[in-house]
């Protein structure tokens, strides 16, 4: 199958070919074919699976084939939960717009105000944002809701751990007259994406997409075992000797331990940049830039970089620090192997890692293979972490327990919760009315 299958619009077809695409990922198959028909989406798609082409074509199609015949504020609105990742929607879809007349921009956080006010009066198609920032320009009634016709959701998952999800709510309802929604996450796991997927969206077609075992195949994934802190830099510095070693993107748990390891590299005379939530925007983009040109090869960053860097030629991923979930490990290593090219992602594990690791290997469901540098190699014994047993009569108590006592306490204090959630499925946020329903309430 290739896009010409799909009966895109000739300029996008071209635009395409342009960047050297002509058979579309599974991912952009399972969409295209549902969202050229206007349907609403679901999809769980890991990062370097072509998402972002997945949602912006379907949506482009809709604005060429329904022009507008007066300018106005943006048909199409895309939510993302990082500056750098609506920053590279916003580059990616310039391209895809070439030769066309349509306009897209993007408004995030730590910009200049005016400049965000001047974009939201000039004639906008598409425009990509953060939630907070959008927000703040609906309240103000700088930004016409009733305008929106497709609304697209990226990275649905971490729009939710960072506490977005209220906010994208009261969105979701200034946009109900939109026509298509579409919601895209790494992963549907959870009662709150639940929640959220049900008032949201209207009877979605559900997308699956992992990414090919020959594209997992191009990262190698190894791991060292390391003494101490300062055993792990001494084999981070080795690492980043190696002459293979061209560019790296170093992740760490936190912003102060980004800022101290940026610190300790540069002290080794390593060219270093760094790259973490609370920078402001103008040196976050010239962190970026600078990497990103060259200026320096090693990147480190927190995971608010995970899912925003689209930079084709980064050779090694270290996790300094494992993530807190699996699932955002499989973002930190996708920065590698991109555009076809191999890449290598290192992991360098104390002792109090290795049960994350464990969790690591079975979700992504291959082993890391452990290596060992002879003249850094670990004093200690690797750890071993033994799973508790399920007692055999664990049912039998659990069936006690919801009998006397203690369960009747437990179900009175339920209740509550119960009826928490009938005023939930009641609320109807972010759902779209019928034009009949809107004209009773103005």
């Amino acid at each position: 199958m290739s896009f010409t299958d799909f009966d895109l619009d000739p300029r996008l077809e071209k635009a395409l070919a342009k960047s050297g695409y002509t058979k579309p990922t599974t991912i952009q198959r399972a969409v295209l074919e549902a969202a050229l028909e206007a349907r609403d989406v679901l999809a769980s798609a890991p990062t370097g699976t072509g998402k972002t082409a997945a949602y912006l074509l379907p949506a482009l199609q809709h604005l060429l084939d329904f022009p507008r015949r007066e300018s106005g504020h943006a048909r199409v609105l895309v939510l993302t939960p990082t500056r750098e990742l609506a920053q590279q929607v916003k580059e990616y879809g310039a391209k895809l717009l070439a030769g066309t007349s349509l306009e897209i921009g993007a408004i995030v956080g730590g910009k200049d105000y005016q400049l965000d006010a001047d974009l939201l009066k000039q004639n906008l198609d598409i425009l990509v944002a953060t939630p907070g920032r959008l927000i703040m320009y609906l309240e103000e009634e700088k930004f016409d809701p009733r305008q929106v016709e497709v609304m697209i959701i990226d990275e649905a998952d971490r729009m939710l751990d960072m506490g977005f999800m209220p906010v994208v709510d009261r969105i979701a309802a200034e946009t109900r007259w939109r026509k298509q929604t579409m919601l895209f996450s790494a992963t549907l796991e959870g009662s709150g994406l639940d929640n959220f997927v049900r008032e949201l969206l209207d009877d979605p077609v559900h997308c699956h997409a992992n990414p090919p075992r020959s594209e997992r195949k191009k990262i190698t994934q190894y791991y060292y075992r390391a003494d101490d802190v300062d055993h792990k830099f001494k084999l981070l510095k080795r690492l980043l000797a190696d002459p293979e070693c061209t560019r790296a993107v170093i992740f760490t748990k936190t912003r102060e331990k980004a800022t101290e390891l940026h610190a300790k590299l540069f002290a080794a005379k390593i060219r270093t940049a760094v790259l973490q939530g609370a920078m402001v925007q103008g040196k976050r983009d010239d962190a970026l830039e600078r990497f990103r040109s060259g200026h320096v090869q090693v990147l480190v960053a927190t995971d608010v970089a995970a899912r925003g860097i689209d930079i084709p030629s980064i050779t090694h991923v270290f996790n300094y620090d494992l993530p807190r979930t699996s699932d955002v490990y499989l973002h930190r290593i996708g920065r590698t192997a991109r555009a076809g090219a191999k890449g290598t992602a290192i992991n360098l594990v104390e002792a109090h890692d290795m049960p994350m690791l464990d969790k690591i290997q079975r979700y992504v469901d291959e082993p890391i293979k452990p290596r060992v540098i002879e003249s850094l190699r670990p004093r200690t014994k690797t750890p071993k972490f033994t799973k508790p047993k399920k007692k055999a009569d664990d049912k039998g108590k659990k069936k006690k327990r919801t009998g006397k006592g203690k369960a009747d306490a437990k179900s009175s204090k339920a209740a509550p919760e119960a009826k928490k959630q009938r005023h939930r499925d009641r609320k109807n946020i972010g759902k779209r009315r019928s034009p009949n329903a809107d004209k009773g309430t103005e």
